[in-house]
């Protein structure tokens, strides 16, 4: 289910003070990169992703990234993108 405006406004809040947790080199969004970004979903559920420079733009690396791991993009500001996917329990975003 897509974000609410509300919703969005209330994550990049949330997501101001995190520090990128993976790095998008210059080989682009490859398969190892979507394990890791999966992975700190899991992990975080909110995480923000830095996108070097790469094949294609960084709306498309942004578009890929969630695509491929399920989340929903919050935010692409410059090359960092937040990016957020609520855990099935145990959810620290339940209000959400």
């Amino acid at each position: 289910m897509p974000l609410t405006g509300k919703q969005r406004r209330a994550l990049r809040a949330e997501g101001h003070h995190l520090e990128p947790v993976v790095i998008v080199g210059q080989s682009g969004v490859t398969e190892g990169v979507l394990g890791a970004i999966t992975q700190a979903l899991n992990d975080h559920e909110l995480i923000k992703v830095k996108i070097n420079e790469g094949p294609g733009t960084r709306q498309e690396a942004a578009t890929s990234l969630a695509e491929g791991t399920g989340s929903e993009l919050v935010q692409l500001l410059g090359r960092t993108v937040l990016l957020f996917k609520k855990r099935p329990e145990d959810s620290k975003y339940e209000n959400l």
